[in-house]
């Protein structure tokens, strides 16, 4: 018998999103005929059983756009906002996709994602996922389709401030994407030329950045681009969130543990300087006249890089593949040319950080670029 399958993008929109559901959607109906049906909007249309069904119609077309013809939210099944408040609808999911004769449920998203994967997986649903995020922090994958998009954006706005910077004899700090991992600030400080990276896994010392951007004016350059990630952070506070990270692996009991995430969030909220406030401080101690680009949710929207199509066409016709051998529980991953699957119980809850010892980091401390730290 034809195998049905649900398709649905949760999350952050990424560019590739589209190229992904055409890929899994096309291969499943043309080479395995399956059905084939799509949940608007995530997990939330999932548990309100809001479909649409996905033919060769209405997948062709949609390689090249940007965003998800299926719409997305960042609702989890476990605490859904529901009449004012926030209730568990796992059980309600799980009857829609009985109600639906699903075998299987493609979810298209990032770490989150993984992770409401995951507990629809021990509620018995056979789930397969797809690694998204411009982040490029999902584990167990070398990449993740709207990165290189989201790459190609911010590289291209760090070029274009070059100009400014250098007519103005400017500091010109630009703000990208990237909460907890620095893939897209380093990759696009490097590419672009930025003379200084902060990224999340290095913690920086305001001093150190400001006596390289004034060992540069002394030198003849007297302007410098700084791309920061939006999590990066200071040593000082890096330094007090350890010492409660401390306290949290020794916590004794619920209360104390919830007492001391209390305190991390505090932390985080009172000490992280905003961009804003980095280039403030830059100016002070340079006498540098200092800019802020923030490029925000321009990185996440437009067509998807040719790499983009690729990955995602790729990975979503090799998902198909797996649900016609019955690999369930599993995310599709990139490997270098290869695809492959990984358990998903080895997926949720992880990130995958910038290591210290990176080829890029260490490229760009190669050609004088500051991260901060010495």
């Amino acid at each position: 018998m034809a195998k049905h399958i649900g398709i649905l993008t949760s999350g952050g929109d990424t560019p590739g999103l589209n190229a992904a559901i055409r890929g899994v959607g096309k291969a499943a109906i043309r080479k395995h005929d399956m059905q084939v049906i799509g949940f608007r909007d995530g997990f939330r249309g999932l548990m309100e059983n809001r479909i649409v069904r996905l033919d060769g119609k209405r997948l062709s077309g949609i390689l090249t756009l940007g965003g998800t013809i299926l719409g997305t939210s960042r609702d989890k099944p476990h605490k859904m906002p529901i009449g004012g408040k926030i209730m568990d609808m796992t059980d309600v999911i799980a009857e829609n996709y009985y109600k639906q004769h699903l075998d299987c449920l493609v979810c298209l998203g990032g770490g989150g994602t993984m992770k409401n994967a995951f507990q629809l997986m021990k509620k018995g649903l056979n789930v397969i996922t797809l690694p998204k995020t411009i982040d490029n922090d999902v584990a167990m994958t070398d990449m993740t389709f709207g990165f290189d998009t989201a790459l190609g954006v911010a590289v291209d706005a760090i070029d274009r401030l070059h100009s400014t910077a250098h007519s103005h004899h400017r500091i010109i700090v630009c703000e990208i994407m990237g909460h907890r991992a620095g893939w897209l600030a380093l990759g696009a400080g490097v590419a672009g030329g930025a003379d200084v990276i902060l990224i999340p896994e290095i913690p920086y010392d305001i001093n150190v950045v400001a006596e390289s951007i004034l060992r540069r004016s002394r030198n003849g350059s007297p302007f410098s681009i700084v791309a920061v990630a939006e999590g990066a952070m200071s040593q000082a506070t890096h330094d007090k969130l350890m010492i409660e990270v401390a306290k949290l692996d020794k916590a004794e009991n619920k209360e104390e543990k919830q007492k001391i995430k209390s305190a991390i969030k505090l932390i985080k909220s009172e000490t992280k300087k905003s961009t804003i406030e980095v280039a403030g401080q830059l100016e002070t101690m340079t006498g540098l006249e200092a800019r802020v680009t923030i490029l925000g949710h321009l990185q996440r929207g437009g067509t998807p890089s040719a790499a983009d199509r690729l990955l995602a066409t790729r990975l979503g016709t090799a998902c198909a593949e797996y649900i016609k051998q019955g690999k369930y529980g599993v995310m599709v991953a990139s490997k270098g040319a290869e695809t492959t699957i990984v358990n998903l119980e080895d997926v949720a809850g992880k990130t995958k950080l910038v290591p210290l010892d990176h080829i890029w980091i260490n490229s760009a401390r190669d050609v004088g670029t500051c991260l901060g730290d010495y």
